[in-house]
């Protein structure tokens, strides 16, 4: 698989978040299903308002391994100040692994997630860093085939 390896030091994000479960792969519908919900009511525009840079990124953090859950934040890196309704949380800094999904959302990304846990760590001098996880959308279309997104994991050497 192809990556990167980024530095980048703590930022702060503001946005709409859920708990979700690994178990029976219900957190490969349920948060599609929130990024649906999100869309709708109109949070992932005023998301996108807020982005420093133009991307709204999905965050993967809080993780508790023995319930098997996260939270996952549909967020923007911003310096604003959070709108009602909204959470704000501070990522911190990090080495990151980035790789590249190509392709129409969800699956595209999904599949990139599989490859990373099953095929590049096992491959690797590297391990997971306990850190929030990114996904980093940029403006466009996710049903494109030929949508480009990202995928941050934090790092560290084995």
């Amino acid at each position: 698989m192809d990556y990167q390896i980024i530095e980048k030091e703590a930022f702060r994000v503001v946005g709409k978040g859920i708990r979700v479960t690994n178990r029976d792969g219900e957190n490969f519908r349920r948060i599609p299903q929130f990024w649906g919900e999100c869309k709708e009511d109109g949070s992932c525009a005023e998301i996108g308002k807020l982005s420093a840079d133009g991307n709204v990124l999905g965050i993967c953090m809080d993780f508790c391994p023995e319930q098997d859950e996260f939270t996952y934040l549909i967020a923007a890196q911003t310096s604003q100040p959070k709108p009602a309704g909204m959470e704000e949380q501070e990522i911190p800094a990090a080495t990151w692994a980035v790789f590249q999904s190509v392709g129409p959302m969800p699956g595209a990304i999904q599949a990139v997630w599989q490859r990373i846990f099953s095929e590049w760590f096992p491959a690797t001098g590297y391990e997971h860093a306990d850190g929030p996880e990114l996904e980093v959308y940029p403006p466009g279309n996710g049903s494109d085939a030929d949508y480009r997104c990202e995928v941050w994991i934090p790092i560290l050497r084995k």
